[in-house]
């Protein structure tokens, strides 16, 4: 069964190259060029659909796309990921804090596009996108079942704070999580502006798990905004 994905896009030469792209790996793709329009299909879908995604640009005619994120985090669990050419650091975290999955600035690639929509859906546990319990990418190997590690099949000894750093990744891999959810989520909410917490352990994480430190394969920083595991080789 096909994926159907809103695509919420005012730009009508970017919207028909989207659509195009996604039609042709098959994803169902409703597109709107309007937060009027956006709102009018979520709120008529015929019985028994439902949208199981939303591209969605933030500088639209009638409105910015942010409100549309809030109304659809306040009202349903839908993965977004935001188009935008807006580069702030800033924005890109206040957004990703407000429950955007993901952000990408355009210019973008359309193959960057589709990995990233694969994520988002499989990160939201869709019956067919199982959510992520085994994780490979390269010579890194991670299994949140067994709690073990393993760098080219050889198990990698790993702190408590260690390991829930990289679960926590792990279980988002291929997406960018800020600085703010990291802490809180492995330090807690009271540490959420203690970022030398996250350089530090990362460092550490990075000599274990990384053939060259300066030239990092698995851990990717995203400047001023986060980290993203790079993602699964595994589909679960």
């Amino acid at each position: 069964m096909s994926r159907s994905v809103l695509l919420v896009e005012d730009d009508r030469v970017l919207r028909n190259s989207l659509r195009e792209a996604l039609s042709v790996e098959g994803y169902d793709l409703k597109t709107a060029a309007s937060l009027a329009d956006a709102r009018a299909q979520l709120q008529h879908l015929p019985p028994g659909k439902s949208i199981d995604l939303v591209v969605l640009d933030l500088g639209l005619p009638d409105g910015d796309g942010e409100s549309l994120l809030a109304e659809l985090r306040h009202s349903s669990n839908t993965p977004v990921i935001v188009i935008s050419a807006r580069e702030a650091e800033g924005h890109k975290i206040q957004l990703l804090d407000q429950g955007a999955d993901d952000y990408l600035v355009k210019p973008f690639g359309i193959g960057e596009l589709l990995a990233r929509i694969r994520v988002a859906l499989r990160h939201r546990g869709h019956a067919s996108e199982p959510a992520l319990v085994h994780y490979r990418h390269g010579s890194l190997e991670v299994d949140l079942r067994t709690r073990r590690v393993q760098v080219s099949k050889m198990e990698v000894h790993l702190t408590p704070t260690e390991y829930a750093l990289l679960a926590r990744l792990v279980r988002q891999a291929g997406q960018v999580v800020t600085h703010r959810q990291l802490l809180s989520d492995v330090w807690g909410a009271e540490h959420i502006d203690q970022t030398h917490y996250l350089r530090l352990y990362m460092g550490q994480l990075r000599a274990k798990l990384e053939v060259n430190t300066a030239d990092p394969q698995h851990l990717l920083t995203e400047p001023g905004v986060g980290y993203r595991l790079a993602e699964s080789e595994d589909a679960g």
